[in-house]
């Protein structure tokens, strides 16, 4: 029944369908916020798992000065 389901003219029209809806003007602005988005998404997921690293790696430090002066 749908063994031809997404052809070519298929994306033409829900491409038109879309400019039409959101005009000319709006399609960039809303690319370029999206862009930005992805961006600060990025720069955040990589600043989390530096800091997930920097804790691991901080972590037997603390624990040998915790235990050294219970002497």
């Amino acid at each position: 029944m749908l063994r031809n389901g997404l052809e070519p003219w298929h994306l033409l029209i829900v491409a038109i369908v879309v400019i039409v809806l959101f005009g000319s003007k709006k399609l960039p602005d809303t690319a370029r916020a999206l862009g930005r988005s992805m961006r600060i998404l990025k720069s955040e997921a990589k600043a989390l798992k530096d800091d997930d690293g920097g804790a691991v790696a901080e972590s037997p430090a603390a624990t040998t000065q915790a235990a050294g002066p219970t002497v």
